[in-house]
């Protein structure tokens, strides 16, 4: 194999290698045109990773503008290595989530354990401390080897890189469909808390200034790892493994301490992770951040493999690295503390005044790219939009409406169903509680994490029932924030801001695009209603295989902030003799729901509706109900509809409740209607409660019989015991992983 030192810009022209890359005949044509020559094959690597879909936006950058991104809290937006809101006293939460779907679906131990690793650095990069770790999963269903392959080793990857790194992983959400068969979801998420004073940015200021290269050695694992990111998954996927990196936790553990004392020593001008595009995107950032250029000396940047090319170094996508811009005389200082964590710093080159990105290696200059056209100027496309069939005879089909003969058939297959069903399994092999600042484990509507030497608390939660998106992406893009919002409001928090994972197909398919922009408008809409900005994200397009794409799922990971430990809530029930009610109004809304899968086998219709200015208004209302000490539980109506979640609220304390409703019993008991909550609160509260909470409606209370009776129009159709449901619940995933195929 000869060295790409000896291919010609020639023969990369003539034979069309750039196509190899993931460029276009156009964006070749651009290439050649910004530069005013033909690019060689280390420059044509550049521009295909920094113009890959993956890091430029290509395709989605004109939608994500509609996102408000802006408020009074929101100390930093999109653009750096994360985003952060400002909690008072001084200090910040620093979060951010990502995908590392391909990787995971060839590669799904390593995959996912990377996908963790990732997250990390780009939240400890801004100077903060990494306090928990979430996750959003999305596999097809249970019922094959492969499926259960993906599945285990995804969470074996998860827990074995955030527990050796000593980051708690608190909170998250599996779910199982069909579309993911081939092309599971594994998007990680990291939430960190910072001084306000010690915030740090991905800058290249300072002319002179030395580019310093930290952690690991550069090997060839990842290559191309953006471009990979950036097309659909074919049977010769699996060919491309090289494409997935390999992580070291432990090493993560170090380089997160070295580089947060680094971040105390004014020596340090910028610092930036070494993400997907590995060194080209960290430089080229970082320089074109702050209008400068960088040089650098790859004969210099360590290597754990022999004879690389410069192609090589640039493209590797290696863990555990970071490119720290450093006053220039000082470097010695960097070094110093790298040195006691045992990890390596050296100098690989120099800010300079020239706008471009300059490689030396053995000698001579081999790519010279003005940063800018790396970083900035990526082309940016406007697929084109087409309203999908399928959508157009869902709204006009009549409302689906399911015949239930018995309700206590129905309770317990739902509790079964792999979205619903425990994910014990799954959070049993994390470790939620290092650091001892967890509050509230997975297994409730969000996670909880205290603030240190402060009364706060920050709420943490991931969400998106990608069902919904499907049957009507702008109705289903509101519901995604809002059910978030809601998980948030359940444990007692204000919903501050969210970083969200755009998980789509193919924008080439019409039909693909518009549920892109259709899915946007309608989150941007709920962010703007419920003053949730997102502060930073990820686009994740191409997942689909053998031409089947996924159900659109725009993940939401959201944070909010807990103003006094006392306000803390969890779903669970909590003393026999409190009063149940139901916060909102029932109606018969199926499409899309837990139970039109069960008795249909697929989704149709129309999904549930949401009003916005409702959904505030009873967010606010609980909340302040919440606030008050006037709410013992609470826990958001979602999947499987009001039994479901009366369930759930059960478990926790093995107690049970007496409940009595009115109406249609399929409605009452499993619709999906939005904007609803199921709260506890004792006798002595509910005068108030009532006061401060609109649209709401007794159902009965808790009680100690450890049984779920419900009565529908004065006759009982439901009298399980919790603990034979809870068994259901608990045992369905394990049951399904230990069956064969």
């Amino acid at each position: 194999m000869y060295s790409t030192l000896d291919i010609s810009t020639d023969k990369i022209e003539q034979d069309q290698l750039y196509k190899e890359m993931g460029l276009s005949d156009d964006e070749f044509a651009s290439i050649k045109e910004i530069l005013g020559r033909k690019p060689n094959y280390t420059e044509t690597g550049l521009f295909s990773v920094m113009w890959s879909e993956h890091c430029s936006y290509k395709n989605s950058k004109s939608l994500l503008k509609k996102f408000p991104t802006k408020a009074p809290h929101v100390l930093q937006g999109p653009g750096e290595g994360a985003g952060i809101i400002d909690i008072g006293e001084g200090k910040a939460v620093v979060f951010k989530i990502e995908s590392h779907n391909h990787p995971s679906a060839i590669e799904p131990y390593q995959g996912a354990a990377t996908g963790v690793g990732g997250i990390l650095r780009d939240v400890f990069s801004m100077g903060a401390r990494p306090i928990a770790l979430l996750n959003s999963l999305r596999f097809g269903e249970l019922t094959t080897e492969r499926v259960k392959y993906l599945f285990r080793e995804v969470v074996h990857g998860i827990s074995g890189y955030g527990n050796c790194v000593g980051v708690p992983t608190v909170g998250g959400e599996v779910q199982f469909d069909a579309c993911y068969e081939g092309n599971p979801l594994v998007n990680a998420m990291c939430v960190g808390i910072i001084d306000q004073e010690d915030i740090q940015k991905g800058i290249a200021t300072g002319i002179g200034n030395s580019v310093m290269y930290v952690g690991a050695p550069t090997g060839r694992d990842g290559i191309h790892g953006a471009t990979f990111a950036s097309e659909e998954l074919s049977d010769s996927s699996a060919s491309k493994r090289p494409s997935v990196q390999v992580g070291d936790p432990f090493m993560e553990k170090l380089l997160i301490e070295a580089c947060l004392e680094i971040t105390q020593c004014d020596a340090l001008v910028g610092m930036q992770d070494m993400g997907a595009a590995g060194l080209t995107s960290s430089a080229s950032e970082m320089a074109s951040k702050s209008g400068t250029g960088i040089e650098m000396r790859l004969d210099e940047v360590p290597q754990r493999e022999q004879q690389m090319t410069p192609y090589e170094l640039m493209l590797s996508e290696s863990q555990e690295r970071m490119l720290l811009i450093v006053e220039k005389g000082r470097e010695r200082e960097i070094e110093t503390i790298v040195e006691k964590y045992g990890l390596s710093a050296c100098t690989i080159g120099e800010v300079m005044e020239e706008q471009v990105l300059r490689l030396q290696f053995a000698g001579e200059t081999v790519a010279e790219v003005p940063v800018d056209a790396l970083a900035e100027e990526a082309p940016v496309y406007y697929p084109e939009s087409k309203e999908p069939e399928y959508f157009t005879t869902f709204q006009q089909q009549p409302d689906y409406v399911p015949v239930v003969d018995n309700e206590e058939e129905m309770v317990l297959q739902l509790l079964q169903q792999s979205t619903i069903a425990s994910k014990e399994w799954v959070y049993d092999q994390y470790d939620t509680m290092v650091g001892t600042n967890t509050v509230v484990t997975p297994g409730s509507d969000a996670a909880i994490v205290r603030v240190r030497g402060t009364e706060k608390a920050i709420a943490m939660t991931t969400d998106c029932n990608s069902r919904y998106i499907y049957l009507d992406p702008e109705t289903g893009g509101k519901i995604a924030v809002a059910e978030a919002a809601r998980n948030i409001v359940c444990s007692g928090a204000k919903p501050m801001a969210l970083t969200d994972c755009l998980n789509f197909g193919s924008p080439d398919i019409p039909e693909n695009y518009w549920q892109m922009a259709k899915t946007v408008d309608g989150m941007s809409a709920a962010c703007n209603q419920l003053t949730t900005p997102v502060i930073s994200g990820n686009v994740s397009l191409y997942n689909g295989s053998n031409n089947q794409s996924i159900y659109p799922t725009p993940v939401v990971g959201m944070v909010g902030l807990v103003e006094k430990l006392d306000d803390i809530t969890q779903q669970a029930f909590q003393q026999a003799g409190d009063v149940i009610y139901l916060i909102g109004e029932t109606k018969a809304e199926f499409g899309g729901s837990e139970i039109q899968k069960v008795l249909e086998g697929s989704y149709f219709g129309k999904a549930p509706s949401i009003d916005l200015e409702l959904e505030q208004q009873r967010q606010e209302q609980l909340l302040a109900a919440i606030q008050n000490g006037f709410v013992r539980s609470a826990h958001d109506v979602a999947e499987g509809g009001v039994a479901v979640s009366l369930a759930e609220s059960l478990f926790a304390n093995e107690l049970g409740c007496a409940i009595h409703l009115t109406g249609d019993a399929t409605t009452q008991l499993f619709s999906e209607t939005q904007s609803r909550f199921i709260v506890s609160v004792s006798k002595q509260h509910q005068e108030a409660f009532e006061q401060i909470v609109s649209d709401i409606h007794v159902l009965g209370e808790v009680t100690d019989s450890g049984t779920m009776h419900v009565h529908v129009n004065e006759q009982e159709v439901i009298a399980l015991s919790t603990s034979e449901m809870k068994k259901a619940w608990r045992e369905s995933i394990p049951c399904q992983l230990k069956s064969k195929a």
